[in-house]
C-alpha cells in the first residue's frame, strides 16, 4: 500500500450512530494499527442519562471527561509493536456534548477543568469526521438495537448533528477529512471501504477536504 507516511494517528468521529466504531475497526484491520474505543458502555449514567437529560447530564459528562482523559493519556506512552493508533473519537469533542447538556454552575465548573486535561494530550494527524443525515443515524441506531440507545431521541440527535456541524465547521486544530456517509455502507461494502480508504491516505491532501462518494441509496 502506498500510504500517506506523515498520517500515523487517525480519529474518526461523527454522531451517535454515524459508524465511527465500525470503521475504526475495519481500518485497523487493514493496518493492523492499535485501535483505541470509546468506552461508552462503561459510563453508568448514560443510560439514565437518555431518560432525563437535565439531572443526569453533570455526571454523565464528568465520567466521559475522566475516562477519555486517562484513555488519551495512555497513548502517549506509545507502543512499540504497532505504526499505526486508530481511535473512534477525539478528546475535543467532549466539549460539544457539555455546551449542549450543561447549564450554569455545572458548565463553569467543567471549562474550569477542561483545559487542564486537553493541553497535555496528543491531536490526531488526521480526523475523518463522517457526516450522514439525521434519517440515516436513526436508521443505524434502530438496526443495532443497543439497550442503552432505546430512549435517544429524534430531537436529540438533530441537536447533536446541529453542533457536530457547527463545532468541524470551525474546526482548525489538525487536518480534517468530512465525509458524506449517508448514502454508502463503508462496513457492508469493500468498494465503499476502499475508496474511503485512499481518501484518507491522499498525498496530495488540504487541511480541510470533503468527500462525497457517488450516491447509492441506501435507504
Amino acid at each position: 500500500m502506498n500510504q500517506n507516511s506523515e498520517i500515523r494517528y487517525i480519529a474518526i468521529e461523527g454522531v451517535i450512530g454515524a459508524g465511527k466504531s465500525a470503521l475504526a475497526k475495519k481500518i485497523k484491520d487493514k493496518l493492523n494499527a492499535e485501535l483505541v474505543l470509546e468506552q461508552f458502555e462503561a459510563n453508568p449514567f448514560l443510560e439514565k442519562f437518555y431518560s432525563d437529560r437535565k439531572r443526569y447530564a453533570f455526571q454523565t459528562q464528568m465520567f466521559f471527561l475522566i475516562n477519555r482523559f486517562k484513555q488519551q493519556e495512555e497513548l502517549k506512552q506509545g507502543n512499540l509493536f504497532t505504526e499505526y493508533i486508530v481511535s473512534d473519537y477525539i478528546f475535543e469533542k467532549d466539549r460539544i456534548f457539555a455546551y449542549l447538556n450543561l447549564s450554569g454552575e455545572e458548565l463553569k465548573l467543567y471549562e474550569s477543568i477542561f483545559p487542564l486535561l486537553e493541553r497535555s494530550l496528543n491531536k490526531p494527524d488526521l480526523i475523518v469526521y463522517l457526516q450522514p443525515s439525521v434519517d440515516r443515524l436513526i436508521y443505524n441506531i434502530k438496526k443495532r438495537g443497543r439497550k442503552i440507545e432505546r430512549n435517544i431521541t429524534r430531537s436529540y440527535i438533530e441537536e447533536l448533528s446541529e453542533a457536530y456541524n457547527n463545532f468541524f465547521f470551525r474546526y482548525n486544530k489538525t487536518p480534517l477529512l468530512i465525509v458524506n456517509s449517508t448514502e454508502i455502507d463503508f462496513v457492508h461494502n469493500e468498494e465503499d471501504f476502499n475508496e474511503l480508504f485512499k481518501q484518507i491516505f491522499r498525498e496530495d491532501r488540504g487541511v480541510t477536504e470533503y468527500f462525497k462518494p457517488e450516491s447509492r441509496r441506501l435507504l
